[in-house]
């Protein structure tokens, strides 16, 4: 069969083959899989799949009735790659993967490699070429590969597009699709000053309830929610008005799901075929194989397909301490050690060097994130210093500290004074994101405001003030959906967001004080332009625990426009309070968190103070004035 000149690239070439063996074939998302083409004039579609252990392999689908004979694939040599052109076949045609196993089993497998997928409760993939969006978006990428990331503000709000807001008519469970989704929270990200958006459950997934964790097409934008062009259109969207997007990313494990990858061609292939190395126990999913050239080909490409075709700005890696560890929530004797006798995994550590080198270099301005939940050293520190070469990482013991600590009743807040004060201890060991997420939302662990001790105004009051705390402190941020209007329940991806409560006073002032807390943090440097060392941060009082008082600086690079923050934690009012500052002048209050148009009680700040002689918190200057009870204050100096 003669090939269309230009159609040849499409087919699995000898280099293709080796490539893929030594896990370096960045582009093989475009071998594998099934790709739109033309073979001796006629069009149609190549198919590709990796089942080495398979006695054969036949495409099926709705372009043959699903006839299990008619399409037997070529078995490539050296690779354990088959393959077959199949004429006439076209974009949303369903089709499936058989694989014979030597044992005479029949295995109906989706494609690893497709673009798009039968929604579910189907399983099938579909055919979709991806080369016929026109994108929009080129100043951002300019701007991205050109700008300092640890240098600009990052605000982060983590969303689940099914359950943000629904339609009232439940037709397709109310989802709103990605172009309408797009246009709806476009507006409001503006409107809030958010500067990027961070998406869970993306990746094609079977179970609404994994929240998207557990993912079965890592090459497919979820049907849910519309096509991949669709997904496209939500991107460009965002970066044309400024709003960066960052996925969650899941290459620590995949669920069992018959039509997925486990024991794909009929032995472990994706999985370490080890069961106390690939298999949670506690999850009831799969550990991926990273010492295996093919599957750290898969999942590296993978990185690299949504930076690509999708033009992604981050991926937030879930789960990194259970890939760093190999005895991570399994019980003694069921585990492995390394060659070393240590708990260490290895090859994830390699997996993650390789990763993180292949994007940094790749693409400048792009981001990996880490979710990493304990001390592991250097996660953020570049491979050729030791580290694992993540831009930043999750501070999840900031997080538990901070949670912990509000959730106290404020008599008890003076002996654990430090719990917001530790962090800064180590703030300059990682490149940290101070992150609320979805999971401190729910479980029984209760909705942020909810955590809150107190009536029902003093909840909100401590939910301002917290807030102040996190927004103003060194970390990028991030908040997930509904807590920036203090929803009550907890997150269920089953409904939309309560936005009839924005209808409350106090709820309506919640999202107002969020909106100026993030327009004071994205217009002031200060705040943002040095978070990972000692010269964007000075406390003027760490001390003072038995009144809960914090009062620090955050510093910009110009010297120009610091700020000045002040936190009250208890429901007393501090009268004729001194504040010890660094220098006589003028304190000009950006930020009251008491303000009546919040919800407060209206506790009246000076707009404007000036530092007088007077030692106090060490300093040769100081301010005074009367802070609310639950008060924040922020001044510019």
């Amino acid at each position: 069969m003669a090939e269309k000149k230009g159609a040849k690239s499409i087919f699995i070439s000898e280099d293709d083959r080796y490539l893929f063996g030594q896990g370096t074939h960045y582009d093989i998302y475009k071998k594998l899989g099934a790709h739109v083409t033309e073979v001796g004039g006629k069009k149609g579609v190549f198919f590709a799949v990796w089942a080495p252990h398979a006695a054969a392999v036949h495409v099926i689908g709705s372009f043959n009735g699903w006839n299990e004979d008619q399409y037997l694939m070529e078995r490539q040599p050296d690779s354990g790659i088959y393959t077959l052109f199949i004429k006439d076949v076209k974009q949303g045609d369903y089709y499936k993967f058989l694989i014979h196993t030597p044992s005479g089993e029949k295995l109906y497998k989706a494609d690893p490699f497709a673009n798009y997928a039968e929604l579910r409760p189907g399983t099938a993939s579909r055919i979709y070429d991806l080369n016929n969006f026109e994108w929009k978006d080129e100043k951002w990428i300019e701007d991205r590969a050109s700008k300092n990331e640890f240098e600009r503000p990052m605000a982060i709000y983590e969303c689940h597009i099914g359950s943000w807001m629904r339609h009232p008519v439940p037709e397709n469970d109310g989802f709103y699709n990605y172009r309408e989704f797009a246009d709806r929270i476009l507006e409001y990200l503006k409107e809030m000053k958010f500067t990027h958006l961070e998406l869970m459950g993306i990746a094609e997934h079977p179970f609404d309830g994994s929240w998207g964790y557990q993912v079965t097409g890592y090459y497919a934008p979820t049907s849910r929610y519309g096509t991949p062009d669709d997904f496209r259109y939500l991107v460009d969207l965002m970066h044309q008005n400024g709003i960066g997007i960052i996925l969650d990313w899941v290459p620590a494990h995949f669920p069992r799901d018959a039509h997925g990858l486990a024991n794909f061609d009929g032995q472990p292939l994706f999985e370490h075929p080890d069961s106390r190395l690939g298999e949670h126990p506690d999850w009831g999913t799969k550990i991926f194989n990273y010492g295996m050239s093919e599957v750290k080909n898969f999942l590296i490409a993978n990185a690299l397909f949504w930076i690509r075709e999708f033009h992604i700005d981050g991926l937030r890696v879930d789960a990194v301490a259970s890939m760093l560890y190999l005895d991570y929530g399994k019980q003694d004797g069921a585990w492995v050690a390394n060659k070393y006798g240590g708990n260490e995994n290895l090859e994830a550590i390699e997996f993650f060097k390789h990763l993180n080198s292949v994007v940094r270099g790749s693409y400048p301005g792009v981001c990996t994130i880490a979710e990493e939940s304990t001390a592991w050293p250097k996660v953020t520190a570049a491979p050729e210093e030791g580290g694992l070469g993540f831009t930043f990482k999750w501070n999840m013991g900031w997080m538990h500290d901070f949670c912990e600590y509000m959730k106290l009743d404020p008599y008890f807040r003076k002996n654990n004074h430090y719990k917001l004060t530790f962090a800064m201890s180590y703030n300059s060991s990682e490149n940290y994101i101070l992150p609320i997420s979805h999971d401190e939302v729910v479980h029984l662990k209760c909705s942020m405001v909810n955590k809150m001790p107190g009536y029902q105004v003093d909840k909100y009051a401590n939910l301002r003030v917290g807030y102040t705390y996190m927004f103003t402190h060194s970390g990028k941020k991030l908040l997930f959906m509904g807590q920036e209007f203090a929803q009550e329940r907890e997150w269920c991806e089953e409904r939309e967001l309560d936005w009839y409560m924005l209808e409350n006073h106090l709820n309506r002032g919640m999202s107002d004080f969020m909106k100026e807390l993030l327009t004071i943090y994205n217009k002031y440097p200060a705040l943002y332009e040095i978070d990972n060392n000692w010269s964007g941060f000075e406390w003027m009082n760490a001390d003072d625990k038995d009144r809960s008082i914090y009062s620090y600086v955050r510093k910009g690079k110009s010297g120009k426009n610091n700020i000045l923050v002040v936190l009250n934690m208890t429901p007393m009012r501090r009268e004729n309070l001194w504040i010890g500052v660094p220098k006589k002048g003028k304190y000009k209050l950006l930020l009251n968190s008491d303000e009546e148009r919040f919800g407060g009680n209206n506790g009246v700040i000076p707009k404007t103070l000036t530092a007088v002689e007077g030692e106090c918190d060490r300093r040769e200057y100081h301010i005074e004035f009367t802070i609310p009870a639950y008060g924040a204050a922020v001044f510019c100096f």
